[in-house]
């Protein structure tokens, strides 16, 4: 297992927690961004720059992610494109996307856009917090527990 991060929306929170769970698990943490990240100095985190352009991270991400593999993003598309290779898909307030979830979270967020466009004001989502930090810790925590069963 890896877990891979589409780093560029990525919450420091969350980078954080990354990085002291890649050390303590020994599991290769990639960083996927169209900027230099600023990472600790370890065996197990790694930054992998992509090109700036529409998607690019998400293609690197795509093209490199195995079955069993961790993926940390808030790209539902992305997110469903991963689940059909086989990986395992988080967002950063720990939200774990399935094959079952992710037509329905995909058809809300297609809906959410559209009434945006059209003028409709939405709140969007609150402001992260210390619920989301601990949601994202139990989760990936569950998925890395199951792995190590395996």
């Amino acid at each position: 297992m890896q877990i891979w991060i589409d780093a560029d929306a990525c919450p420091n929170p969350i980078k954080e927690i990354i990085y002291r769970i890649a050390n303590r698990e020994q599991i290769n943490a990639i960083f996927v961004a169209n900027q230099w990240l600023k990472l600790p100095k370890s065996p197990f985190i790694k930054m992998q720059l992509v090109a700036r352009g529409y998607d690019i991270a998400d293609l690197a991400i795509i093209n490199q992610v195995q079955p069993n593999d961790l993926v940390i993003t808030a790209d539902i598309p992305l997110a469903a494109e991963l689940l059909n290779k086989g990986a395992n898909v988080i967002n950063f307030r720990g939200q774990r996307y399935t094959l079952e979830t992710i037509k329905e979270t995909l058809i809300m967020r297609d809906f959410m856009e559209t009434m945006r466009a059209s003028g409709f004001q939405t709140t969007g989502q609150s402001p992260f917090s210390n619920k989301d930090r601990q949601n994202f810790v139990n989760q990936i925590d569950k998925l890395i527990s199951q792995r190590n069963k395996e």
